[in-house]
């Protein structure tokens, strides 16, 4: 038995690790004057998924904060910043993304759009509020995202 976790660990260290990359994904919930919830998205400007509606976000870079990455990414999307993200879901189904293994973890945060002039910048072709309850198709698993976090907002 002694002998049995000695074998298992050193084939652990025979194994060869699945390259993951690692992204971030922002859900930013909006509100007007009458209280009505919006969700911010970007149509994506690249593959995968051109064209398609998506959460603002991206890759996290190597010796990066998560929550700084999501900042960052959201700012560079669509110029809009905020103090704070609460994160709240990791994703890495291994099909999620066609360019490999791609894990990525989820933010989300609520703002007045009264204030909020949104504008596409980086690899976002456009950027809009839209009401949640009348969503475009989306790109990856973005809806799941957007679902989630809704139940934990309210």
């Amino acid at each position: 038995m002694a002998n049995n976790w000695r074998a298992n660990l050193k084939a652990c260290f025979r194994l060869k690790p699945t390259p993951l990359l690692l992204t971030t994904d922002v859900v930013l919930f909006g509100t007007d004057s009458e209280d009505v919830d919006y969700v911010l998205l970007i149509q994506r400007k690249n593959p995968p998924f051109k064209n398609y509606w998506a959460l603002p976000g991206g890759f996290v870079d190597p010796e990066e904060d998560l929550q700084d990455a999501a900042l960052r990414e959201l700012n560079e999307e669509t110029s809009i910043v905020v103090d704070m993200l609460h994160q709240f879901k990791t994703y890495g189904n291994p099909n999620r993304d066609e360019r490999g293994r791609v894990v990525t973890v989820a933010f989300w945060a609520k703002v007045p759009i009264s204030n909020l002039t949104p504008k596409a910048q980086d690899d976002a072709k456009a950027v809009k509020w839209f009401l949640l309850d009348d969503l475009p198709d989306l790109a990856f698993d973005h809806l799941q995202i957007i679902l989630d976090a809704q139940k934990i907002k309210t």
